[in-house]
């Protein structure tokens, strides 16, 4: 079809005009059909969103994604470019992407009354069709629908009357082609009513003129449930005019969360073969994003964003290959200690509410760290007693008492075997992880290690002085233990 160049080529090839919604819908079916997966990346989304998507697609409509921050909105609408056309014909020189089977403009129209089947044509992949607009309070209407050009008009020597002034703005240019218009509450209440007939019969006004321009676009809205009451709404007539609203959602478990996290997080090839990574602290990594949708100290209505984790694995790589670059190592793993390391990446991404801010964001990261080491270790350890009766022996006993005596510090500087030399000097500790766990390697038996003294510490029955390098574990009363 490429090689077509004029538009009687074109016609002689077979080729069939269709709008952007059959054209979607069209390989829509081809994918669901040949059983290839149509939104790829999407993890968690398979029996949900991805679904509706569909039926919106099917169904021909513009769609409104909502949903809180970091739920793969822009993702699902570039994604959808996939089911477009790899190319497109167009009349060549045309600046809306007229096809030369419906010419809108006056420039396609007068070429092709013109030359006919000599119109030449040119053609656009599918990856230039896709427009996006942040809508921010500066967007005006002649950004998104036109206005009249005067150093066009003077060039000319044209009246304002004429068609041939006028300069298009980003949603005409988009003719034929996917338009994602993002946060879309920010938008001004005026600039969201120059939407409406574009939405519903496809005229634009510009300065006065009545153009009936039947423009072809697929609209993809999103916006933040936060934003219809905090910055501003999406009014009524142009939400009725959206065909379909979907409710996006974060990951709803670890293992799903970790999939994106896996796939999103830039860490390099070179850094994840000498970099171990325990599974344990892929899951706890996640956990933590889970502590902070449920913490009384979070806005849970701004949410917290998939980009904690993802930021989160990067800085926690960051850690370890610092650890590797200061001690000339070749190889070192992920340390229960490293995940200090991730408090930039926390405070960053979430919005306190009074009492958060109280206690101030790094110290809610504290916290939360804590809850998530609590949710990892109560999944393969025993529960640790708050209150033990005297004489009565606990699983943690032995280990209690051998800091009666002993003092634990670990560096963050520490060699691996240096590191975990010393949690294996620690025999009650090792006794107590080898009894309830089952056969794992190395890396991740000294990683359940360091979990049991960091929620020991959590439970009082330990103190955890944190200097700038080290922890040191002591007995109760005898190290510096920060307050929660």
């Amino acid at each position: 079809m490429k090689e077509n160049t004029t538009f009687g080529e074109l016609k002689k090839s077979g080729y069939t005009h269709k709008t952007i919604s059959e054209e979607i819908q069209h390989n829509l079916i081809a994918k669901i059909k040949a059983k290839e997966p149509v939104f790829e990346g999407l993890w968690g989304y398979e029996d949900t969103v991805i679904p509706q998507l569909k039926k919106a697609l099917l169904a021909g409509h513009h769609i409104n994604l909502l949903g809180l921050r970091g739920q793969a909105k822009t993702r699902i609408a570039r994604r959808m470019v996939s089911l477009l056309d790899e190319y497109m014909p167009i009349v060549k020189g045309s600046e809306i992407n007229d096809s030369p089977f419906q010419t809108i403009s006056k420039y396609a129209r007068d070429l092709v009354d013109e030359l006919g089947d000599d119109t030449p044509i040119s053609w656009v992949h599918r990856n230039d069709r896709f427009f996006e607009k942040l809508a921010t309070p500066d967007v005006n209407v002649a950004d998104l629908i036109g206005d009249i050009d005067p150093i066009k008009a003077a060039t000319l020597k044209l009246p304002y009357s004429d068609e041939r002034v006028l300069h298009y703005g980003m949603i005409p240019r988009a003719n034929r082609c996917i338009f994602v218009l993002n946060e879309l509450p920010d938008l001004q209440a005026r600039i969201q009513v120059s939407l409406f007939n574009i939405l519903q019969e496809g005229d634009i006004q510009i300065r006065g003129f009545q153009l009936r321009m039947p423009l072809d676009i697929q609209f993809v809205f999103t916006a933040n449930p936060e934003d219809y009451t905090n910055r501003g709404s999406i009014v009524t007539p142009l939400k009725d005019r959206i065909g379909s609203q979907i409710f996006t959602h974060y990951p709803q478990s670890i293992a799903l969360a970790r999939q994106i996290t896996e796939q999103e997080a830039r860490v390099s090839l070179s850094d994840r073969e000498t970099i171990e990574v325990p599974e344990l602290a892929k899951d706890l990594l996640e956990e933590i994003a889970f502590a902070a949708r449920n913490s009384e100290f979070v806005d849970a209505k701004s949410g917290v964003s998939a980009r904690l984790t993802i930021s989160a694995m990067e800085n926690l790589m960051a850690a370890a290959k610092l650890r590797l670059i200061e001690g000339n190592l070749e190889r070192t793993a992920i340390r229960l200690l490293d995940f200090m390391s991730v408090i930039p990446s926390i405070t960053g991404k979430i919005e306190l509410v009074y009492e958060g801010e109280q206690e101030g964001a790094e110290h809610v990261a504290k916290i939360l760290i804590d809850q998530a080491v609590m949710s990892q270790f109560e999944t393969i350890f025993p529960r640790i007693g708050k209150l033990e009766k005297q004489g009565v022996k606990t699983p943690y006993t032995d280990l209690i008492q051998w800091f009666d005596e002993n003092q634990l510090q670990l560096n963050y500087s520490d060699t691996d075997t240096d590191y975990n030399g010393k949690l294996n000097a620690v025999k009650p500790l090792v006794r107590l992880v080898d009894e309830n766990t089952g056969d794992l390697n190395d890396t991740e038996r000294n990683f359940c290690m360091e979990l049991v003294l960091w929620a020991l510490t959590v439970n009082k029955k330990l103190d955890k002085s944190e200097a700038e390098n080290s922890f040191t574990y002591d007995a109760p009363g005898i190290g510096k233990y920060y307050s929660r």
